[in-house]
């Protein structure tokens, strides 16, 4: 039976770009799972794993998301309840959040406890947006979805606001932005990246397959 792969399309971009990634590694692994674009919340609860990805202001992402009909109680019951792999991207990792704080206060999924609250850096001379390839530093090295990533990985980067972490313990990766910014969150079979690994080159493309090979 066909592993499917779902990325869910709400209206966010990006799209195309992020299932290339995913097919590309599903054919040099020789994996054989389907990768699917979809807007339809019943081939999202029907699929093996899940990717959310996200470009834009949280609470217009937020919003997208939820006028698909069923697509957020499509989740829940696949992510929460049945315990499938889910991968958030960008701001579709920064919507598994308790709040986001982006243009007033708005409501996250509440998967992991947190804030998405903007980057604090101009005392450091730094520039917000925060563009561009930056070092990962694991503070779980010991996480499947940091499996093989060598010491000095970079990744690529594009955000204004980053996710401040309940509990430090679900915060797998971070880098060095005016201070430490979050880079990969995790719980259980959840996960999510504020860098984009379609755009990260080897170190995207060996995320997106441990999160491929992943048996939370």
């Amino acid at each position: 039976m066909t592993t499917r792969v779902a990325i869910v399309d709400y209206g966010s971009g990006n799209l195309r770009s992020a299932a290339k990634a995913f097919e590309r590694v599903v054919g040099e692994r020789g994996l054989g799972y389907e990768v699917l674009v979809t807007a339809h919340a019943e081939q999202v609860a029907a699929a093996d794993r899940i990717v959310l990805p996200g470009v834009g202001a949280f609470a217009d992402c937020k919003a997208g998301l939820a006028a698909l009909p069923g697509m957020i109680e499509a989740l829940e019951q696949a992510v929460l309840r049945q315990g499938r792999p889910f991968l958030g991207i960008c701001v579709g990792m920064q919507l598994m959040a308790t709040t986001g704080h982006e243009h007033g206060a708005h409501q996250g999924l509440g998967w992991i406890a947190g804030e998405v609250v903007p980057l604090d850096v101009a005392a450091a001379g730094l520039k917000v947006p925060h563009m561009g390839w930056n070092e990962l530093a694991p503070d779980r090295p010991d996480h499947p979805l940091l499996a093989g990533l060598p010491a000095g990985a970079h990744a690529y980067f594009v955000h204004s606001y980053h996710f401040r972490c309940a509990d430090p313990a679900h915060r797998l990766a971070h880098v060095e932005y005016g201070g430490a910014v979050t880079a990969l969150i995790g719980r259980d079979n959840l996960a999510g990246t504020q860098f984009h690994p379609e755009k990260s080159q080897a170190t995207g493309l060996k995320l997106i397959e441990n999160f491929l090979t992943w048996r939370p």
